[in-house]
């Protein structure tokens, strides 16, 4: 399996890319073509399905980037790490922890997110 931070560090910058185009590139690189995200708010299947789940978090926060807490970790295929998203010097307004099932080329098979807190 491919080091779990390198996957980790990959999926953050996704979720972090404004522009379309790229971001979409990040996606193909990162997602299998039947790969599928949920977590208690959102769902997305295929690359088309996690793009537009993205887009519309981006939306839903400007300005704010997601980061990694903590270090990633994994065995077998399966990988998990932290993460929070805030507006630059901002406290963060959500932190959750993923879990996350790796294919045998390094890319993402499926993604189940947890929301460990949210802002009121």
């Amino acid at each position: 399996m491919t080091n779990a931070a390198e996957i980790a560090d990959r999926y953050i910058a996704l979720w972090n890319e404004t522009d379309a185009g790229l971001r979409r590139e990040l996606i193909t690189q990162t997602w299998t073509e039947t790969a599928r995200y949920i977590d208690p708010m959102m769902q997305g299947e295929g690359h088309d399905g996690i793009d537009t789940m993205i887009a519309g978090v981006q939306q839903q926060f400007p300005g704010h980037r997601f980061s990694l807490v903590g270090q990633p970790d994994g065995h077998a295929d399966r990988i998990r790490f932290s993460w929070k998203l805030a507006a630059d010097g901002a406290p963060a307004v959500a932190q959750g922890t993923d879990f996350a099932i790796v294919a045998a080329d390094g890319r993402l098979e499926g993604v189940t997110g947890f929301l460990d807190q949210v802002a009121a």
